[in-house]
């Protein structure tokens, strides 16, 4: 059985947040290659390491404990898809932390590792805008189509896949791979940490087989601590998606407007100010909410409905996903 064939019957996803289906990404780059003349048959390897998601940690827990399985799906997929070269595309902290051992692993591999520049922010880790950096561009998400599958790195076919997909693709071609995937696990909770779970468990089951369901009166957000999802206590029965963290907010501690606040304050940082919707709409909102005894809400929700329809790329789209969902599944309920 060849890889894609294992891929298929795994049914593996992206777990960078987007939950794209491996095969159908591996396909369309072995289709694009296809096509091409002998001498333009060129094609990249990029393993996604930007991990900038807050309250997020699984592929930094990855890259320490599994540095040869990581390095393995990426050598896999170099095979497969007769790559030119992969790129290791490490955010700062894990390229201070994880570099030396990383190179000791990929030996004499044709595998680079790239630090992500440290004024990338958070959109340094979107897939075309980390293309962009590794061409010395300008750090911001391309227009898509075309995408990376077929249009990548200096224009040819390039594969980005996260850390944790590398991981499981080393697995799957040893057939050890056993449906699950890694949680983060934070917040007002007794056990955080990372953990290796069956990927179909509910959100209630993980935080009960962790020991990390409170005896208090709390909520989550599930996915990423800023993209993420917010769920009240009777939505617990659904598998967390996106990146796969739970953060628990205890319900007295949290006061609305200054969770609100603070996810605004990150996509305001962390916007890359190339398309007007996002970066006057984050300001928008974020202003809105100084005036705390007489906030427009109709303004703020029309302004996130602009930010949802009308962002260039997921980084706007994702702002109104904790604030729409805290005010609908937390605030409206307390």
């Amino acid at each position: 059985m060849n890889i894609i064939n294992k891929i298929k019957k795994a049914n593996l996803v992206g777990r960078g947040g987007a939950g794209f289906p491996t095969a159908e990404k591996w396909s369309a780059i072995a289709k694009a290659m296809a096509g091409k003349r002998d001498g333009e048959k060129k094609c990249f390897v990029i393993c996604n390491a930007a991990e900038g998601e807050p309250k997020v940690f699984k592929d930094g827990y990855i890259l320490n404990h599994y540095p040869k399985e990581v390095i393995n799906g990426m050598k896999i997929a170099l095979d497969f898809l007769k790559a030119e070269k992969g790129y290791l595309y490490l955010n700062p902290d894990y390229y201070r932390v994880f570099s030396k051992k990383l190179e000791k692993v990929i030996g004499n591999l044709p595998i680079e590792i790239f630090k992500k520049p440290p004024n990338a922010g958070y959109i340094g880790g979107e897939e075309t805008a980390a293309i962009n950096a590794i061409e010395g561009k300008r750090i911001e998400p391309r227009l898509k189509p075309p995408f990376p599958p077929t249009s990548g790195l200096w224009n040819c076919p390039t594969l980005v896949n996260n850390v944790e997909t590398f991981y499981n693709i080393s697995l799957v071609a040893g057939e050890k791979y056993k449906n699950t995937r890694f949680y983060t696990i934070n917040g007002d909770c007794q056990n955080a940490g990372v953990f290796n779970l069956p990927e179909n468990w509910t959100i209630e089951k993980i935080l009960r087989e962790t020991k990390n369901y409170p005896d208090f009166d709390f909520f989550i957000q599930a996915g990423g601590g800023a993209s993420g999802e917010v769920l009240n206590n009777k939505q617990f029965r659904q598998p967390a998606k996106g990146a796969g963290s739970i953060t628990i907010y205890k319900t007295v501690k949290h006061k609305p407007l200054k969770l609100m606040k603070k996810w605004l304050d990150f996509f305001l940082a962390n916007s890359c100010g190339q398309c007007t919707p996002c970066r006057e709409g984050v300001y928008r909102l974020r202003e809105l909410l100084e005036n705390e005894k007489d906030i427009d809400w109709k303004l703020f929700s029309d302004l996130l409905n602009n930010l949802d329809d009308s962002s260039f790329c997921g980084l706007g789209c994702a702002v109104p996903i904790p604030l729409k969902s805290y005010m609908e599944n937390v605030v409206k309920h307390s």
